[in-house]
């Protein structure tokens, strides 16, 4: 293979840039270089929990990282709730990133949040815990098609995602937006309920590649040689 775009990795709620741990020697077999990201609140930076994080904290980290490695025309990877942020840092980014891929993941229109794309009772009980501890505790690995060593390993590392993200709305250029190569990798067995939204919207929308994985909500745990190969792909494109 050919010199590839730069690939960022942005994990999903609950979890940290420890999740792409299968991912990452698959990418570098292949030449590319993978840059993960750490959202404020969570995984290795879970002691920063609190009231203050918001999209903006996770935006500004995902920018941070992008300028402190110098990317340019990098794919931005989101995974889960990380396609909000994403979108967001895109938007500021400018060429400093190129294409977009969402890994079974939130796709917020402008002014939505992350909870504009929830089921009305997935909502409700969400804000319910948030307003009570703060946080969102994570719920069990098995939601997310895992089993055995792999369920334990994800359950092992997941935090409590801070609350201030659920509600606060997401701000971006959607003419900028549209204008950048978008992909969609939908993980289909077992698909995540709380995705059905974003699912319909990328099919309904112009512009998107849509690819089905034969696989659960994590592929980096449960196929990362299958979510290797798309991410490839796109870098390469």
């Amino acid at each position: 293979m050919g010199a590839v775009r730069d690939l960022v990795l942005v994990h999903g709620a609950w979890h940290g840039a420890w999740c792409w741990r299968r991912v990452l020697p698959l990418l570098a077999d292949a030449g590319a270089r993978a840059v993960t990201v750490s959202l404020t609140g969570v995984g290795e930076k879970a002691h920063l929990l609190g009231p203050a994080v918001t999209v903006a904290t996770h935006v500004a980290d995902v920018v941070a990282a992008v300028r402190a490695e110098e990317c340019r025309d990098a794919v931005l990877v989101g995974h889960s709730y990380g396609g909000v942020p994403v979108t967001a840092a895109a938007d500021v980014l400018g060429d400093a990133v190129g294409p977009l891929v969402y890994v079974d993941a939130v796709v917020p229109a402008p002014g939505e949040c992350w909870s504009s794309l929830s089921p009305p009772e997935t909502a409700a009980a969400r804000r319910a815990t948030i307003a009570a501890t703060g946080a969102l505790p994570p719920p069990p690995a098995s939601a997310f098609g895992l089993t055995g060593g792999d369920a334990a390993w994800v359950d092992r590392r997941q935090t409590p995602q801070p609350g201030g993200v659920y509600d606060d709305p997401v701000d971006f250029s959607l003419p900028r937006w549209l204008a950048r190569s978008r992909t969609f990798l939908d993980c289909t067995t077992p698909p995540l309920p709380t995705i059905d939204p974003s699912r319909a919207r990328v099919r309904s929308q112009p512009g998107w590649d849509v690819v089905e994985l034969a696989t659960g909500r994590d592929p980096m745990v449960s196929a990362p040689g299958l979510l290797a190969a798309e991410l490839l792909r796109v870098a390469a494109g």
